[in-house]
């Protein structure tokens, strides 16, 4: 049995400072990462260095726009075609196509005298087009105006009868999906906004062409202006302001990079030297996402909440000094002031009422024709990481080691997001506090950066001979997990009759320990109040992972400097996600020997996006998981590519529920191919076993002794 050693024997490893960590390291690791962030947040805005380019890619707003026609009149036979009619304006409800498979619907508004401009008019997300007085007052103002619906904030259609519901807002339904694509709920609402432009730049005469959007609307309309020209005039109501607080808002506003290059006043100067007119008026507020039941839960939290006068003003202040030029205006009445703008009167008449046809079929129509086109995308993903990784096809493996970087930059820089290169001494402070029968346990802290650091357990095997040099073992554990549940227990222990977390991790730890190996059990920070470092680091290009592979980095740095170590066979072995980290760090840090994956490799674009199947992503808590178009560069096939030619293992229990056996052979068969084809097919493996979601640890043993040694 493992014993605890009290403290006043807890001495030190030799070469290192003595340890006096207190409380819980798990708990300031995860707060040590949250300063990082929020201080890295406010300094990147003097940094921002906004494109267009940029901000299209971070959108999505990359697919080509169907044919521009005319909008299409959506009345039934039996239905008149006009809504209303007022001496002023006629109102009609259309549709108009956007993308392949993706229209707009909402309304059209026809000044019934000569046009004097042309606008679309943006409602917040929980409101239709016919609730818009804005529109209203541009129609009898002179302006054609459509209108188009924006997904909404409720749950009604957001899972699968079949599988699960969830209470995730329809918006957060369909972002989560399009992230993994590079695809974005907020782009493809701009794609219909720049759909009407292309219809309005068509018509003759050429009028001024304008946008104004309030709430949700708003954002749209300060996107889409940003990105085109053609939009001569924007107003901007209830949505404008500092985005530091990002990461509070609803996780449909996360866009991956948003904070790195954009907050509102860089995308105001865009604008600039065009009009765009920010309204005061404050917007709409959101508490979060529809309450969760039994039936519907998994939402992400993140409310709205309007922005302060002064906040406002600061903001405003800031884009004044960015654009250098006329252009931007502070109003109360943006809509009045537009009208103005463009040298109308605006009208002065009583909104009438619109009643929409079918509201709530219409917003299911937009809703499914989303989910249908990201869904498309994810199946249309493999070719394009076919086309990608086809030049990689049978290689040797010198060639291959040329070209590998190349992908494992992409990944990272790109997709996972790369932190700068600690330059901190490493500080690493230890203290012995578990003692087994073969070795010696001590806890170890290290600095990595400002604020973060890096925390587990390591295990020295007793009586290593002065000058040998012994394999390293790095052992990762899962969700929740901390490094003392992958060691010290002979015996199962059972809690309410349940096995703990010991059982699933089978005491990996001190079995490799008893077999010889140095072992290294990190804390990882998915654990506790977590998933905020992603919200956090998403806007600002990082991520989760950006922090676990900068933590992994440093830990190498100082197992390296360990006499007893031999830095050129440290190898890795994590279950679930552990798993994940297994695919993510070991194939982008080449200090690293080897890397056994249990519990969690699959087909994992499909996993993450698809509704079809009760193991998917989409219909769970962990909302951190979706990671921006990933899809494009790798699935967990190629990142295991990235491995080779170091040796690279599955680990499989049948009855896993993370997936099924034929999604998991399907994707490693591609990893087969790759080492074999290179005539390397000995140093990968793939074992099934009869279990759950658990280690093994029975082939992975063996294959961590024929390629580490012992």
């Amino acid at each position: 049995m493992v014993g605890l050693v009290s403290a006043a024997l807890a001495d030190p490893l030799a070469g290192t400072q003595p340890l006096e960590l207190k409380g819980d390291p798990a708990e300031q690791m995860v707060e040590g990462i949250t300063r990082y962030l929020l201080r890295e947040t406010a300094a990147q805005i003097p940094r921002r260095s906004p494109t267009r380019e940029r901000l299209r890619k971070i959108l999505g707003v990359v697919d080509e726009r169907a044919a521009v026609t005319e909008p299409q009149l959506t009345a039934k036979v039996s239905e008149r075609s006009i809504l209303t009619e007022t001496e002023r304006f006629r109102a009609h409800a259309v549709e108009w196509p956007v993308l392949s498979g993706m229209t707009a619907e909402g309304l059209l508004l026809q000044p019934r005298g000569k046009a004097v401009a042309r606008i679309v008019v943006l409602p917040d997300a929980d409101q239709t087009p016919e609730q818009m007085r804005a529109a209203q007052t541009f129609a009898a103002s002179g302006f054609q105006v459509l209108s188009p619906v924006l997904i909404n904030r409720q749950d009604t259609w957001s899972g699968n009868q079949r599988i699960h519901m969830t209470n995730q807002p329809h918006r957060e339904f369909i972002y989560r999906m399009a992230f993994m694509v590079g695809r974005h709920i907020w782009g493809y609402e701009v794609q219909k906004v720049l759909a009407a432009v292309d219809w309005f730049a068509q018509q003759e005469p050429k009028l001024p062409i304008a946008v104004y959007g309030y709430g949700e609307g708003g954002a749209l309309a300060l996107f889409a202006a940003a990105l085109d020209d053609r939009i001569g005039f924007a107003g901007v109501s209830g949505y404008f302001g500092p985005r530091e607080d990002l990461w509070t808002q609803p996780l449909y506003r996360n866009v991956f990079g948003l904070l790195k290059d954009f907050g509102d006043a860089e995308l105001a100067a865009m604008i600039a030297p065009r009009l765009l007119l920010i309204d005061t008026s404050p917007g709409p507020s959101v508490s979060g996402p529809p309450a969760p039941d039994a039936q519907r839960r998994g939402a992400a939290p993140g409310s709205i909440k309007p922005a302060a006068r002064p906040e406002i003003e600061r903001e405003f202040a800031r884009a004044q000094s960015l654009a250098k030029s006329s252009g931007l205006r502070l109003t109360q009445d943006a809509v009045a002031a537009l009208v103005e703008a463009v040298g109308a009167k605006a009208a002065d008449v009583a909104p009438v009422a619109i009643s929409p046809r079918n509201a709530a079929e219409r917003q299911h129509r937009q809703f499914e024709e989303m989910i249908e086109f990201t869904a498309r995308l994810a199946r249309q993903s493999e070719q394009v990481r076919n086309a990608l990784w086809s030049k990689t096809e049978h290689l040797t493996p010198e060639e291959w080691g040329r070209m590998a970087p190349t992908f494992r930059a992409r990944l990272w820089d790109e997709v996972i997001g790369r932190l700068p290169k600690s330059n901190l001494p490493l500080s690493a402070r230890t203290r012995k506090s578990y003692s087994g029968g073969k070795w010696d346990g001590y806890e170890v802290t290290y600095d990595v950066l400002p604020d973060v650091f890096g925390y587990g357990v390591l295990l020295v095997p007793k009586g290593i001979p002065p000058g040998e040099r012994r394999p390293v073992v790095v052992a990762q554990h899962g969700l929740e997990g901390r490094p003392q549940h992958l060691f010290g227990l002979e015996e199962r222990e059972r809690e309410n009759g349940v096995f703990t977390n010991f059982h699933y991790y089978q005491n990996i730890g001190s079995k490799l320990a008893d077999l010889g190996y140095v072992v290294y059990m990190p804390q990882n920070p998915y654990i506790g109040d977590f998933r905020k470092i992603n919200r956090l680091a998403n806007p600002l290009g990082l991520s989760l992972f950006s922090f676990i592979l900068a933590q992994h980095d440093r830990l190498l740095d100082w197992l390296e400097t360990l006499p007893f170590v031999d830095k050129v066979r440290i190898g890795f072995y994590g279950l679930s996600y552990g798993g994940k980290t297994a695919v993510r760090v070991p194939p982008l840090l080449g200090r690293y020997a080897l890397s056994v994956c249990s519990g969690d490799f699959n087909e994992w674009v499909y996993k993450v996006t698809t509704v079809e199947a009760p193991y998917s992503y989409m219909f769970t808590h962990e909302y951190e998981i979706p990671e921006f178009d990933l899809a494009s560069v790798a699935n967990h096939a190629e990142m295991a590519k990235m491995m080779a030619p170091r040796p690279f293992m599955v680990e499989r229990g049948h009855r896993d529920g993370v997936g099924l056996d034929e999604w998991v052979a399907y994707e490693y068969a591609k990893v087969k191919r790759f080492y074999d084809e290179m005539g390397i097919g000995d140093r990968t493996e793939f074992e099934y076993f009869n279990g759950p979601h658990m280690i093994h640890g029975v082939g992975t043993v063996q294959f961590i002794r024929k390629h580490l040694g012992r």
